[in-house]
């Protein structure tokens, strides 16, 4: 069959945006010149504004870490505002173009290069190297929000804590049946057929056919295809024969070893799912730890790090999101603001959060806690983080165009894929079309 010919590529505001910001960042050296405006470091005393980029799931959290820096800093006060996750990026695109942005807010790597195009957020390092944070940040982090920032070295957030595909199992199920725990890929394509009872509403695996589901299927892919590198020269490896091979088992597991109902299933229903304790297995981050602990308590349900590429190889894995705080260009109190900043990434409060995220924390002193002894899964992740032999994949978040390409372009047509409307073979081509002309693009205006 011919390779399909990709559609072209309709136009995009906030990444239009971004790529014309980008364009006029390169041409003033990164200066103050662009969308944003310059504020001032004020005071260093008064009231500071702080979006919480995932407002609701850890509120609680970061109310203890607010209080906890008031009492240290009487003469600040924090007005918190939580974001839903779902909406954060499209609230930060219309504060930059309209005004109303905050003086410090949660931003992940995955928008990071956008918000950086548009000029909106001050650069970190020089701060960071005249605080207590200096050389205590994961150097793994650091590396993935300087790559996201497409900035050479230069950081504009500061990383908190970072998180990692896990499998996660049921235990009990697992026993009951006489499997083994999925640790190879072998293992856990048997066990998503063995746990399969369609009749009783039992099924092996849930998959996530819904919001989310591009970066949780190039998780799989990469991990079962062992190709350790996104980019080949400047073509993605997306298509690469291992990797649609990859996707096609993974596609194989709907509807087959999985409830149909998958197909528009986010994080939230996905979770849900697998938590109502009716499912063996489920593909997500270390973010949902705590959620799978109420619904079954520690002794039912375990998360491992994805299985090597071939049984006893190389685990190859992707480069996660890293989740951190942002400084903003507009602030009118950047003093007081970075002390908000400083104090969230220290060791105690980097903890806590860190613990309430089910994540692994930034602050390398933070990594000592006993908590992280007592989550498994946690350890695990940063076990095979350590491990010689692991290879990660860098996600291009570098590319303004990267969250509209592997969402809203590309989530329909992974449906059509699991409805067999579409080939394994022919969305893989489609995605990587899209994402080698936006490389193209972004090299171009680098010049």
């Amino acid at each position: 069959m011919p390779r399909p010919q990709h559609r072209p590529r309709t136009a995009r505001p906030a990444a239009g945006v971004a790529l014309a910001a980008a364009l006029a960042l390169t041409a003033t050296a990164c200066g103050d010149s662009g969308s944003g405006k310059s504020g001032g470091e004020g005071s260093g005393k008064g009231k500071i504004v702080f979006w919480d980029n995932n407002g609701g799931v850890r509120t609680d959290a970061w109310k203890q870490i607010i209080a906890a820096f008031e009492k240290k800093y009487p003469d600040i006060q924090v007005e918190y505002v939580g974001i839903p996750i779902a909406d954060v990026q499209k609230k930060y695109d219309t504060a930059i173009a309209g005004g109303g942005l905050p003086d410090v807010g949660g931003v992940g790597t995955a928008y990071l290069a956008n918000m950086v195009a548009q000029n909106a957020l001050e650069p970190l390092s020089d701060r960071i190297g005249k605080s207590g944070l200096k050389g205590r940040l994961v150097t793994g982090m650091v590396t993935g929000v300087q790559a996201a920032g497409g900035r050479g070295k230069e950081m504009y957030e500061l990383p908190t804590s970072a998180n990692q595909g896990t499998l996660w199992y049921r235990t009990d199920l697992f026993g009951a049946a006489g499997l083994q725990p999925p640790t190879t890929w072998s293992a856990f394509y048997q066990a998503a057929s063995t746990l399969t009872d369609a009749s009783k509403n039992k099924f092996g695996f849930t998959i996530r056919g819904g919001k989310g589901s591009i970066a949780q299927a190039l998780e799989m892919m990469y991990a079962q295809s062992g190709i350790d590198d996104f980019w080949n020269g400047d073509k993605t490896t997306v298509n690469d024969p291992r990797n649609v091979a990859a996707l096609e088992k993974y596609v194989g597991l709907y509807k087959k070893s999985t409830p149909e109902a998958d197909l528009n299933n986010d994080f939230v229903n996905m979770v849900a799912e697998f938590d109502h304790g009716d499912v063996g297995m489920l593909q997500h981050n270390l973010g949902s730890y705590n959620d799978h602990v109420k619904a079954f308590g520690k002794d039912k349900v375990d998360g491992i790090p994805l299985p090597p590429s071939q049984d006893g190889g190389v685990r190859t894995i992707v480069s996660n999101p890293v989740d951190g705080l942002g400084l903003f260009k507009s602030g009118k109190n950047k003093a007081a603001a970075w002390k908000f900043i400083e104090f969230a990434a220290s060791e105690p409060m980097n903890s806590l959060w860190s613990q309430a995220a089910g994540a692994v924390p930034a602050n390398t002193g933070a990594e000592q806690e006993q908590w992280i002894n007592d989550a498994r899964p946690t350890k695990a992740a940063m076990e095979s983080l350590n491990d010689p032999k692991t290879k990660i994949v860098q996600f291009p978040y570098y590319l303004p165009d990267w969250n509209t390409i592997t969402k809203a372009d590309t989530e329909p047509d992974f449906q059509k894929v699991l409805l067999g409307k579409m080939t394994a073979k022919d969305f893989a081509d489609e995605l990587a079309g899209k994402l080698n002309d936006a490389q193209a693009d972004f090299a171009g205006h680098a010049k």
